[in-house]
């Protein structure tokens, strides 16, 4: 997993790492969706996995901000790391909605 280092980046550049880890893993995600649809199973799967990857990625990104924040260093508030926070979010609900509905696929041999 790769991991960045915060104290490098300016809260825009922190803010724009999460909405491409995100980014590429929500890619992903509908990318496996369609495979799963045209019986490529296996690479669903790898798709998936590739996701989760660069979800850990992003919330590595988030556990170290809420790190330093716990240590008394602020973050500075804006709508794009607001946004970049949502895209997370949205991104970590869709790959687990995803990830049961391939289930229920499997299960019913769909």
């Amino acid at each position: 997993m790769e991991k960045i280092d915060l104290q490098q980046l300016t809260s825009e550049q922190i803010a724009f790492q999460l909405i491409l880890h995100s980014g590429n893993a929500r890619s992903k995600i509908i990318q496996a969706l369609r495979e799963y649809r045209a019986g490529n199973q296996e690479q669903a799967e790898q798709l998936l996995k590739e996701a989760e990857d660069e979800l850990s990625v992003a919330h590595n990104i988030h556990f170290q901000m809420i790190q330093k924040e716990a240590s008394g260093e602020k973050t500075e508030f804006s709508l794009l790391l607001m946004h970049a926070e949502d895209h997370v979010m949205s991104t970590l609900s869709m790959k687990e909605l995803v990830k049961e509905m391939l289930e229920l696929f499997k299960e019913r041999n769909l």
